[in-house]
């Protein structure tokens, strides 16, 4: 009877084991077809969040993860898929580099820190990008991203 009371228990942390992988591995890939950018760095929003087409760009468009999700480390991405995403206001932590502020700036140093410039870089710039190679994009004007519930 101690031989099946230890199997018992062997199997029991076992099952709750594959349990648990099973769970964060669903979690890992539960990744919702469209997002609302909002930010919370912002004290308010003068314009509607943006809706992202997460499953457009990277199923449709065949877009890699790794052009959107990062973490930099040596200069390298070295963030790879199924590692944790954060949002972008964890680095992105400033809003916008205030107006009247006549601290000079490279675009890059300006994208580390404003969630502005980050977001903008990322999306507007790709999109127009790709419209200049004449390809297939999305949006590249406030109003057509910022776009006003109806």
């Amino acid at each position: 009877m101690r031989m099946d009371k230890k199997l018992l228990i062997l199997l029991t942390v076992a099952f709750t084991g594959m349990i648990f992988l099973t769970v964060g591995a669903l979690t890992a890939t539960d990744i919702p077809d469209t997002i609302k950018i909002k930010a919370k760095v912002y004290p308010k929003h003068t314009k509607p969040a943006v809706t992202l087409t997460h499953k457009k760009h990277s199923v449709d468009h065949k877009i890699a993860c790794t052009e959107c999700h990062h973490v930099y480390k040596d200069g390298k991405n070295v963030w790879k898929e199924g590692d944790k995403v954060d949002k972008c206001e964890v680095c992105h932590s400033k809003p916008k580099k205030p107006r009247g502020d006549k601290t000079k700036m490279k675009k890059a140093e300006k994208i580390k820190i404003y969630h502005y410039d980050a977001i903008h870089a990322n999306c507007r710039d790709c999109h127009k990008k790709l419209k200049k190679e004449k390809k297939p994009t999305g949006p590249v004007t406030c109003a057509k991203c910022h776009v006003k519930a109806k």
